[in-house]
């Protein structure tokens, strides 16, 4: 049987794991479904068609399941999804999805969200990321696995953010950011900058020195003229054979309404 807190409430209809505990005064809505070993520490909020993946902890006044801050949402049954073994601090808020989005927000594994996170409705997180306090997601944006985004950063609604990719803190980023960059506000770019590669991330990732001095030489080619797509091809020829600059390219074969952040004026990638 799950330990539920005798002044917790929890609405008929709940479907909830026989490890999980739900702690003082949570509310559990009638279609939410709890996997084992998750915990709701206490003052949490899990509404309407919200899946939370076994491992997952919840810290007070986190808010996870209510409808989409989108005007045009007009009640329809859309639903947030949450990976396993998330770490969900105090004051986050993640919404469901709206018909314009697949009808889902949709967070994957292992990442950890500080306080006062904000997912937006239709947004899709990937696996082992870190968003730090008081990061704002925009509908609709994507954040691909291990990426990290500091704190205070604002993400603008449809745009991407890619693997591994870090995005400084007390950033707005309004435009994709590709995968292993680090990107800031400032610069020229009203859309935010490129400032380097994530030297760090990629280190502690395991990729080589081999694969960090071809992506610096592959970010080099792509941004040394104007023509993205014919730049990416010729990055592809010369690197066909490199996983990291692979993923580059398939960033690249779908980049969002929103552009993509380039390097500063002054930045040499």
């Amino acid at each position: 049987m799950p330990k539920i807190h005798s002044t917790a409430l929890v609405e008929p209809g709940a479907e909830i794991a026989s490890s999980a505990v739900i702690g003082p005064y949570c509310t559990v809505g009638a279609e939410v479904v709890i996997g084992e070993n998750v915990e709701l520490v206490s003052h949490v909020v899990v509404s309407g068609r919200t899946t939370i993946g076994e491992g997952t902890k919840v810290y007070p006044f986190a808010s996870l399941g209510l409808p989409p801050q989108d005007l045009k949402y007009r009640g329809e049954p859309s639903r947030l999804e949450i990976g396993r073994r998330n770490t969900i601090r105090e004051h986050v808020t993640m919404n469901t999805g709206t018909e314009g989005g697949q009808m889902v927000t949709r967070v994957g594994d292992d990442g950890l969200f500080m306080i006062g996170v904000h997912v937006a409705h239709d947004c899709i997180v990937g696996n082992r990321v870190i968003i730090a306090n008081n990061v704002l997601m925009a509908g609709h944006v994507e954040v691909a696995d291990y990426a990290v985004l500091g704190g205070g950063s604002a993400i603008h609604q449809f745009t991407r953010i890619g693997k591994l990719a870090m995005i400084g803190g007390l950033s707005a980023i309004g435009a994709d950011v590709l995968p292993f960059t680090t990107a800031l506000s400032g610069g020229t770019g009203r859309n935010g900058q490129i400032v380097g590669l994530n030297i760090v991330g990629l280190r502690r990732a395991g990729y080589t020195r081999e694969d960090i001095a071809n992506l610096r030489d592959a970010f080099r080619l792509l941004f040394s003229g104007d023509a993205i797509a014919e730049q990416k091809a010729l990055m592809v020829e010369r690197w066909p054979d490199s996983a990291p600059i692979s993923d580059v390219a398939a960033f690249l074969d779908t980049i969002s309404s929103r552009g993509l952040v380039r390097p500063g004026d002054d930045v040499e990638v």
